[in-house]
């Protein structure tokens, strides 16, 4: 798991605690939910992946019921309900697509064409969600967004 071992590392070299909650199946969810509330955490991060984006609704649902803030990387689920978003700029890396694309039909070999890696990313705040969870969103975060949800 890439993305959880590159959290790990980042949370150490910021000198934060963290702890790695897995779900893999429907199932797990609520019990992941209950292990987060017992250990008294302070906000969690939702992966994106498939599983996550059909339970978006019961994630968001168990969210607010906790009063937990959680980032995600997706603005739709902002856009739902959630918190924060932070991720990569969808559109850029479909541009990106597109320009892979006309390279290939006008001749190069894919192989030849290197590894592209995200390099714009977008962050959304939903302000109704922040004052439901009695968060004051700082200015400082609030400048930083690409998108702010009122």
């Amino acid at each position: 798991m890439l993305q959880t071992s590159t959290t790990e590392t980042a949370a150490r070299r910021i000198g934060r605690d963290i702890r790695i909650v897995e779900v893999s199946k429907d199932s797990d969810l609520e019990k992941a939910f209950a292990t987060v509330a017992e250990l008294h955490v302070g906000g969690v991060l939702i992966a994106a992946n498939s599983l996550f984006n059909n339970l978006r609704d019961h994630i968001l649902a168990l969210t607010n019921r906790l009063k937990l803030p959680a980032v995600y990387e997706q603005r739709e689920v902002v856009a739902a309900g959630g918190l924060m978003s932070y991720g990569t700029n969808v559109s850029e890396v479909y541009r990106q697509v597109g320009i892979y694309t006309g390279r290939v039909l006008k001749g190069e070999k894919p192989a030849d064409l290197p590894v592209l890696e995200p390099t714009k990313f977008d962050m959304s705040i939903n302000l109704k969600t922040a004052k439901a969870l009695g968060i004051d969103m700082p200015t400082s975060i609030l400048l930083r967004a690409n998108e702010i949800i009122e």
